[in-house]
């Protein structure tokens, strides 16, 4: 299977998708001229013209609300925000519009939109810039929203969201558009509410998703070298969740520890913390663990920025507290 960035994987499932059918577009600031802030969208234009490939006003509520009524006109648009960031400019078209519409015209309206752009802190990007924001939008029913950590799940699941009828908040990470993964040349897709197992093992359970699970698949090979076998469950889809995965692999392993880099206060971390206290109650050997990002605005300074964030010895440390080795 050929090597391919997530930048990569990211482009081939737009450009397959609009190959595949005529009524994809794609708007948002930079998406066509420039060929994307982040260059996923890179030649797009050349190839689909000004009509599918639109660049627009530095305004995220009003292209974000351009991109509901195409969807309801019968398009099927992928908007990108520069970062989910400046997605807070158009919070109430998704809450009261996006979310809502297909439930409250009794299914004779769909949205099938997908929102997508880099969410989570990168670096020296400072405490407005760094907001990790998926648990807000996991929030609100009527939404489906994804955090792929790979490429190939980049590419399956984006090729997913852009044939689903409901909006998707598709969660990328900056750090992750030059990462590297295999990824087969032949069309496959990924189904939303399916986590996936990234390393299998018998000790303790480590739960995340997104840019998290390279430090975790790091913590994971650590522990290994000390005779504890962590298994590492991807979530992949945030909501939906793959209840079942988790509770599977907490209840092989009866110890769990979750990482997330949002803020841990009503997080979804914390949410699948308590799913897991609640339905393995009986199986846990240990209290789970939550490492997520301090509770505070993100530092500037880079060494206060590492600091706030999950690492890979704090993921250690929590799995041993749970291993009663600490």
């Amino acid at each position: 299977m050929p090597q391919i960035t997530y930048r990569e994987a990211l482009r081939q499932a737009i450009d397959e998708e609009m190959q595949r059918d005529d009524r994809v577009i794609i708007l948002g600031e930079e998406v066509a001229q420039y060929n994307g802030a982040y260059k996923v969208t890179q030649g797009m234009l050349d190839k689909y013209g000004p009509a599918r490939v639109v660049d627009t006003p530095i305004s995220e509520e009003g292209f974000t609300g351009v991109g509901v009524g195409a969807a309801m006109a019968g398009l099927r648009p992928i908007i990108e925000w520069m970062t989910l960031n400046f997605s807070l400019m158009s919070i109430d078209q998704i809450y009261s519009n996006a979310s809502k519409i297909r439930y409250m015209s009794g299914g004779q309206f769909a949205v099938p939109a997908v929102f997508r752009g880099p969410n989570g802190p990168a670096e020296f990007l400072g405490a407005q810039h760094s907001q990790a924001l998926q648990a807000m939008y996991a929030h609100c029913p009527g939404m489906i929203v994804v955090a792929p950590g790979t490429p190939y799940d980049a590419k399956g699941m984006l090729k997913t969201a852009v044939r689903d009828d409901n909006p998707v908040i598709f969660c990328e990470a900056e750090m992750m558009y030059s990462w590297k993964g295999e990824v087969p040349e032949e069309e496959y897709l990924i189904p939303f509410g399916k986590a996936d197992v990234k390393r299998p093992g018998r000790d303790i359970t480590l739960i995340s998703y997104s840019k998290p699970l390279r430090l975790v698949l790091d913590a994971a090979a650590e522990l290994a070298r000390e005779s504890i076998e962590a298994e590492v469950l991807d979530l992949r889809s945030i909501r939906p969740l793959d209840e079942e995965a988790i509770y599977a692999s907490v209840k092989k392993t009866n110890r769990c520890i979750i990482i997330d880099e949002s803020w841990p206060f009503a997080s979804v971390g914390s949410h699948v913390a308590w799913l897991t206290a609640k339905n393995c109650f009986d199986y846990l050997d240990a209290p789970v663990e939550l490492v997520a990002s301090e509770d505070v605005p993100m530092p500037y300074n880079h060494n206060l920025e590492l600091a706030v964030q999950p690492s890979v010895p704090k993921i250690i440390a929590a799995a041993k507290r749970a291993l009663y080795l600490e």
